[in-house]
């Protein structure tokens, strides 16, 4: 889901330098993503934010390659009203805070966060995607969830996005993999491998992703 508008610019360059490839997208959470892989959907290749998904169809795929890294950031309403300072502010009873479900990637990097800081928080609601939580920001839902950087950025107008220092934070990684059910894998890998490409990379880094 993190990939969603960053992958329309990317599709669209790609398409103009191949005009003989259409590229659709289907965007979820990964690990919705992968179920779907396990069911042999019909689909050419998988992108999932973190390696333990990726790594869990790896008899469906071909060897994967990571394409962008990404960071966590604290997503708070419009000009921070309830005053988030840290991941400590996230502790706070008062405060109504969204955070991915476990089993979702960014789920699983925040509890890693949060376990770091020794921090207990006690979540309002438990969304299936990272845009689930940005959502219940943006709509005064909640005060505060944990988002990858590039999520709190389509949003700037209607969300503030509080750093989380270096030594707290995780590093996201985005594999990528041509499906062995593909019906079109000469197209499938030249997409993947053009997804570390010079063009692709600075699509990706104006979105607020870091290189691989």
């Amino acid at each position: 889901a993190s990939l969603t508008d960053v992958f329309k610019k990317a599709g669209a360059a790609y398409e103009k330098d191949h005009p003989d490839t259409v590229v659709k997208f289907s965007y979820a959470g990964s690990q919705q993503l992968a179920a779907q892989v396990k069911q042999d959907f019909p689909a050419d290749a998988l992108v999932t934010a973190d390696t333990k998904t990726m790594d869990g169809v790896r008899a469906k795929t071909g060897t994967p390659v990571t394409i962008a890294h990404n960071r966590l950031v604290i997503a708070t309403g419009e000009g921070n009203p309830k005053k988030v300072k840290d991941l400590t502010s996230l502790a706070d009873d008062k405060l109504k805070v969204v955070l991915a479900a476990p089993a979702v990637p960014v789920g699983r990097y925040s509890a890693q966060v949060l376990d770091k800081q020794h921090l207990k928080v006690k979540p309002v609601s438990q969304e299936q995607d990272v845009r689930g939580v940005l959502s219940k920001v943006e709509l005064g839902e909640a005060d505060a969830g944990i988002v990858y950087a590039t999520d709190a950025m389509t949003a700037p107008d209607k969300v503030d996005a509080v750093p989380i220092p270096d030594d707290q934070n995780a590093i996201a990684a985005y594999p990528a993999a041509t499906l062995k059910v593909s019906e079109h894998k000469e197209q499938a890998d030249s997409f993947v491998k053009w997804l570390r490409t010079a063009q692709a990379q600075k699509i990706l880094r104006d979105a607020g992703f870091q290189k691989p």
